[in-house]
């Protein structure tokens, strides 16, 4: 079966030349990267949601579930200020205040942790609901995405942030998907390196790019001015990704500072954890990846599936993400997008199904209604329409034997 949702967003692509006027024709396109989700995928999906859900809920984690239009202000508010230019934005008809539809779920979650909630303990949270991006993260990809997040308040050790690594591995597992690596990196570290140096907020995003890209000449060319030790440090980190050797290798290349030397234990502990709990999953370090520098406060990861660039799964810890409403403390978590991890997950094949004629016979309406009680697809037939084929796989039917409906394999 073809992958849907990609041959759709290709339909629908940019590139595919200058857009037309509208025109009757052309009035049941869709936006570009904007696509339906056709009977068998949706099924998929939604199956593999609940499993989601499942498996958050066997962790403690509670389904929360945020509106899908919030007041400016409230979504671009603290960590959420990253997200202006992925938020499609409207006019409220009502108060005539300025809406923005959601581009990602977190800072909602920590609305509500903050005030509705309002625990002193840990509370754990998931979610799972579309959210909306004015642009593709990339060439094939959709603007819709249903993103499932977990989250953890309350607990500062780390624990909690090897709790949702943990998670995050098991429900890409359930998802049938194998061959994964987690990569660990963490924020402390860049900051420790540049303690006490004076850097302007549009110089600290170039380096920050420089590093993620691991494109030498630049940060060399960027860390020019910077204390010798400084530059050196910021350089290192380019070499440093890699197995668990890294570490090693780390607190030799860089400063004695309290916030690089504390990152560094917390990593080496993780990825230690992690290898005894997930034997089957690469333990990757990138010193110098630095994805989401301004949101993440300490430890953060993500997960690959083999021979893809793009991560299924990033997270980490934000303990900043309450504090614009009013409630600082401690906070980490992840997120990703289902239709993407349905679209790698394990085959979909039909749904086994019961074919069942149509008629007034009470009896047979009676035989059917009790299995559908018990859980079973039941598809009558309507007249006129016995021969067609289905998109589930009857692999029995009800049969009239001996005055009575039963079910019989076909």
């Amino acid at each position: 079966m073809p992958d849907q949702l990609a041959v759709s967003d290709r339909y629908n692509s940019p590139f595919n030349g200058s857009p037309s006027p509208p025109s009757m024709s052309s009035a049941w396109l869709l936006p570009e990267h904007v696509a339906d989700v056709l009977p068998a995928q949706a099924r998929h999906i939604e199956t593999l949601r609940r499993k989601l859900l499942d498996v958050a809920y066997g962790y403690g984690y509670e389904l929360v579930i945020p509106p899908l239009l919030e007041h400016l202000e409230s979504l671009l508010s603290g960590a959420g200020s990253a997200l202006g230019l992925k938020t499609f934005k409207l006019v409220d008809q009502l108060s005539g205040r300025t809406l923005g539809v959601r581009a990602d779920t977190t800072p909602q979650v920590a609305r509500i942790d903050a005030h509705l909630l309002n625990h002193r303990g840990v509370t754990r949270l998931c979610y799972c609901g579309s959210v909306l991006h004015t642009r593709p993260a990339g060439p094939l990809a959709t603007r819709e995405p249903l993103q499932f997040g977990a989250e953890i308040y309350g607990h500062a050790g780390l624990e909690a942030d090897l709790e949702v690594q943990e998670l995050a591995l098991d429900v890409l597992q359930v998802a049938g998907i194998s061959d994964l690596t987690i990569d660990l990196g963490d924020a402390r570290i860049v900051r420790g390196v540049l303690t006490g140096v004076a850097i302007d907020p549009t110089q600290m995003s170039a380096l920050h790019a420089a590093l993620a890209a691991k494109n030498t000449s630049e940060l060399s060319a960027l860390s020019k001015g910077l204390p010798a030790d400084s530059q050196a440090a910021l350089l290192a980190l380019l070499r440093l990704y890699g197995g668990a050797e890294v570490i090693a290798a780390a607190r030799s290349a860089l400063p004695d500072h309290p916030l690089v030397l504390a990152a560094l234990d917390d990593l080496e502990q993780l990825a230690t954890q992690l290898q005894h709990a997930h034997p089957e999953v690469s333990i990757g370090l990138d010193l110098a990846d630095l994805s989401g520098y301004t949101y993440y406060s300490g430890t953060r990861f993500a997960v690959y599936v083999k021979d893809s660039t793009d991560a299924l799964i990033r997270g980490g810890r934000y303990d900043e993400v309450g504090a614009v409403f009013g409630r600082k403390r401690p906070a980490a978590g992840f997120s990703m997008d289902v239709k993407e991890v349905a679209n790698l997950s394990v085959s979909r094949s039909r749904q086994a199904v019961i074919r069942s004629p149509w008629s007034e016979d009470q009896a047979l309406r009676t035989a059917v209604r009790r299995l559908r009680e018990q859980g079973e697809t039941v598809v009558c037939m309507l007249p006129g329409h016995e021969q067609e084929d289905l998109e589930f796989a009857c692999d029995r039917e009800l049969v009239r034997r001996a005055g009575q409906w039963v079910v019989q394999a076909l």
